[in-house]
């Protein structure tokens, strides 16, 4: 019984080739995040603005208008806030959105890993 082990585990490493590493095309883009709803105190608008979930949601939705597929890598740069007065009533407060945010977005190249386009 350990000698048929010992031939299989042989054959399967002798047979079993080198398997192919999956293959990614990458991406950097630069964009900006959208104003938030609310108007309020400009250090507050700031630390709402650079907050990780809105990070995390704006650089998901930059690779995702790359196609399907895309995903993100990692975030280069969070950008620098920028901030707007608000007017009327709320005068003296402020919206702020981060400008030139850098994601490195990644998909799976085609052709790699079996994934031939029209074949099984």
């Amino acid at each position: 019984m350990k000698l048929n082990l010992i031939c299989l585990s042989a054959a399967l490493a002798f047979f079993s080739g080198t398997t192919l590493a999956t293959e990614y095309i990458y991406r950097d883009l630069m964009a900006n995040t959208l104003p938030s709803a609310v108007c309020d105190v400009e250090s507050q608008a700031i630390a709402t603005a650079s907050k990780a979930y809105n990070i995390k949601r704006y650089s998901k939705t930059f690779c995702q208008s790359q196609g399907y597929g895309w995903h993100v890598e990692k975030v280069k740069d969070e950008g620098k806030a920028a901030c707007t007065p608000c007017a009327g009533a709320n005068q003296g407060k402020s919206q702020c959105h981060l400008e030139d945010m850098v994601v490195t977005c990644k998909r799976i190249k085609p052709g790699s890993v079996g994934m031939l386009p029209g074949k099984s």
